[in-house]
């Protein structure tokens, strides 16, 4: 037995189905929630269960999870217009066997993951199926769930890039003191109004790791492609049909490239006006994002029915997130209301000195992001008791963000939430495609840590 089926066969015993690990994470913290925090009667338990049902149903993370879902479908209908996809085409063409496969799509998938984490997330799994797709078509062999994991990494730097929540909520004016309801005006004053993006996202020293992780994870995954077995696979080519029928009356509009462009021109005369002072500073936002994807897709789209037929099969891709989404809230309301999210960041700040806070921030993200794969709503959660403690042990606010973002992204590698639209276009397995994400999530680490430590 080579090295990939001894892997797969292991992994198969041991790792549930996504929606099945929701349901066991929901388990373990209402079990911790109940025996670990207050008393254990009756009351308690009942209270715990509301904990649970109105973090389900938060109104401020039902925004929230619009924001992301639009990203993420958004993404996708950029991802399959004509243009994006003759980059993946000319990208598969130039892949020879399982090494090159997993260079090319780790790296293309990580640069536009750093642009946007949605539309990187779909970019990666589309590669990965189209690599699948020639090796079946050219007959080379290649390690199928090793291409999948590549096309997942992109999930390992979005935190840190233009489209990460922490970064991106922090550069929003006035959002750091709204994170202390009720605190006093001495302390609301130590907090400045905003952290432009100039010194989170686009800082000197986030971009050097971010350019470290560039070439550390196409290396890995070169190394494991060359000791890891290969195999045939037999995918058939997705073929689009055209409808060659009539099109009459109103339906012209439908497929009318001027108004297309007009209205798309509009969206983004739109957006420049409305954003033009954010995009001179520097700083982004989730509504800049999606209305600047919108635009783009309205454009690089033929037409509304291009468009309308790739929203269709995009939102296949996201209903699964969709239906997990309340669960990990339910998971995040407990863990805030009963203080366990604070007893897992008090326990890190506790121990901490002003060079090992980020550090320990890192930590208690990557652990907190198991049970809430969510960076906004981790965000939320979490940003106010990292923030206080790096303005007490005088720990730059930037760093403190930029480490509770590193911890949140490193972890997806682990938690296999966010791979289930890359799941349903590749058809592989979380089993599968997890053990190769594990390894990329220790190099990414040591990475992270290092970078924490140095800057």
């Amino acid at each position: 037995m080579n090295l990939s089926n001894f892997i797969e066969n292991t992994f198969k015993k041991l790792i549930p189905a996504p929606f099945t690990l929701a349901v066991l994470l929901t388990l373990i913290t209402l079990f911790v929630a109940f025996f670990f925090t207050g008393e254990t009667n009756t009351n308690s338990a009942i209270q715990i269960l509301d904990f649970w049902q109105t973090g389900m149903w938060d109104p401020a993370l039902i925004v929230f999870m619009v924001q992301m879902m639009l990203i993420l479908v958004v993404g996708h209908i950029l991802v399959l217009s004509k243009p994006v996809s003759w980059l993946t085409s000319q990208l598969t063409k130039i892949v020879a066997g399982n090494a090159s496969a997993v260079i090319i799509v780790s790296v293309s998938t990580m640069l536009v993951a750093f642009f946007n984490w949605g539309l990187g997330l779909i970019f990666g799994a589309i590669m990965a199926r189209k690599v699948a797709e020639a090796a079946s078509n050219r007959g080379f062999k290649i390690n199928y769930p090793l291409i999948g994991a590549a096309g997942y990494v992109g999930l390992m730097v979005w935190h840190g890039g233009m489209s990460g929540s922490a970064p991106l909520k922090a550069a929003e004016e006035g959002h750091l003191a709204s994170l202390f309801p009720g605190a006093d005006a001495a302390f609301i004053s130590q907090l400045p109004n905003s952290l432009p993006t100039s010194s989170t996202i686009f800082s000197s020293w986030n971009l050097l790791i971010f350019g470290t992780l560039l070439v550390l994870i196409p290396l890995t995954l070169y190394l494991l492609s060359r000791i890891s077995g290969t195999k045939t696979v037999k995918i058939e080519t997705e073929t689009k049909t055209n409808h060659i029928a009539k099109i009459t009356g109103a339906e012209k509009l439908d497929h009318s490239k001027s108004l297309r462009l007009i209205f798309g021109f509009l969206l983004l005369a739109a957006f420049f006006a409305s954003y033009s002072d954010e995009i001179s500073a520097g700083n982004l936002t989730p509504n800049m994002l999606n209305f600047l994807m919108l635009c783009l897709c309205i454009l690089l789209h033929e037409s509304f029915a291009s468009f309308l037929k790739a929203l269709e099969e995009a939102i296949g891709g996201a209903a699964a997130i969709l239906i997990q989404f309340p669960l990990y809230f339910g998971i995040m309301g407990i863990m805030r209301e009963t203080g366990l999210v604070s007893d897992i960041s008090g326990f890190f700040v506790s121990i901490a000195t002003d060079v090992s806070l980020p550090v320990y921030s890192f930590f208690s993200a990557g652990l907190v992001n198991i049970f809430v794969p969510s960076g906004g709503g981790q965000w939320a959660v979490q940003g106010p008791i990292i923030l206080e403690s790096a303005l007490k042990l005088g720990v730059p606010l930037n760093k403190a963000v930029m480490a509770l973002a590193y911890g949140d992204q490193i972890t997806n590698m682990l938690q296999p939430f966010w791979a289930l639209p890359l799941l349903a276009i590749t058809k592989l397995k979380a089993r599968e495609i997890l053990p190769y994400t594990l390894v990329m999530m220790l190099v990414g680490s040591f990475v992270y840590i290092a970078g924490l430590l140095l800057v």
